[in-house]
């Protein structure tokens, strides 16, 4: 490739069209994946109480209010699985996905471009029926399946520039923030009070079914000892160096990107990598024993602030007019100029 083509010039609109469509895309397939945890974590007569969890750890409380819905399980699948008004939505996060792609033509392949309106056809077909048991678990795949197809094409199609650091931060940024929320979502389960053997099996049940929803149980199983604790499912989560879907692994490319970006095309990036460097070491400076101990959902709640803030240093040093929300434990969003 010649150094011409290498340091041709990015519009700072496409490298934020890039870093959210990569966002909004790794959003539906891990709401899909909390969906599929919190159905296997319901216990009859407690339906609700799982389900409310979804709406905590997403912060949503105030919005599933404002859009008039009801307490309860039918209410809050509705909320994230066909309410195209509620921005946290698989609709909503897919359409926004499209708007993105749709003005980003000129840079991205015709086949991400089709298998993208392909996918939001399908979203927008979701029904009522679609909600409920072994159909539930279904459409979760067919979520994940969908996204999964987008990344596949992406990576054999999309030209590797700078708009492809972008897509990848964009990716990286919303995968690390998704998995606390899949470990936090854990936390609001139900489990057998008292002690004893009872407790101790529903409570290796739902680390299973956190492993198996994030993809890494079998990888996790490879690691693991043969009786594990809570303890080792954190770190893999966590800290482990390979499982795609930890969160320093995300940290550590998220870093290796934002050094090529500098190197390579001469961005200023120093606000970001401060930012992600702060990150990277408040993940490895305590141990897990006394995470755990002193308490893990304020642990991540203070990961997911940091990560916002991470996202909103990358929008301030190259997008055109970034207005983050304010530092929360939430899921952010795109503000269009």
């Amino acid at each position: 490739m010649s150094a011409n083509m290498r340091d041709a010039g990015l519009l700072a609109r496409d490298a934020e069209g890039l870093f959210w469509m990569a966002r909004y895309l790794e959003r539906v397939e891990n709401m899909a994946r909390l969906i599929d945890v919190t159905q296997s974590f319901e216990s009859p007569g407690f339906e609700t109480d799982a389900w409310w969890g979804l709406i905590r750890i997403n912060a949503d409380e105030a919005r599933f209010k404002e859009r008039g819905f009801s307490a309860d399980a039918a209410h809050i699948k509705r909320f994230y699985l066909l309410d195209i008004g509620n921005p946290t939505s698989v609709p909503a996060s897919l359409e926004d996905a499209r708007t993105n792609a749709r003005t980003l033509r000129p840079l991205i392949s015709t086949e991400m471009w089709r298998q993208i309106n392909v996918f939001q056809r399908f979203v927008s077909r979701i029904g009522a029926a679609d909600l409920e048991g072994d159909a539930l678990s279904r459409l979760c795949t067919r979520l994940k399946d969908g996204v999964q197809a987008h990344t596949g094409i992406t990576e054999g199609t999309l030209y590797r520039d700078q708009g492809w650091y972008f897509y990848e931060l964009g990716r990286l940024v919303e995968r690390a923030d998704q998995t606390t929320r899949m470990l936090d979502i854990k936390y609001t389960a139900l489990l057998p009070r008292g002690g004893g053997e009872e407790k101790r099996m529903a409570e290796l049940t739902q680390w299973h079914a956190v492993l198996r929803a994030a993809a890494v149980y079998h990888a996790f199983k490879r690691r693991a000892r043969a009786i594990f604790s809570a303890e080792d499912v954190v770190h893999f989560l966590l800290r482990d160096s390979s499982s795609p879907r930890s969160v320093l692994l995300c940290v550590r490319r998220i870093e290796l990107h934002l050094d090529d970006l500098r190197r390579y095309y001469g961005l200023a990036a120093t606000g970001p990598l401060e930012q992600v460097e702060m990150l990277r070491q408040f993940l490895l400076e305590k141990p897990i024993s006394h995470i755990l101990a002193t308490g893990l959902h304020e642990y991540l709640d203070l990961v997911q602030i940091q990560l916002q803030n991470l996202a909103g240093a990358i929008g301030r040093a190259f997008f055109r007019d970034w207005r983050p929300e304010p530092a929360a434990p939430q899921a952010q969003a795109q503000t269009m100029a």
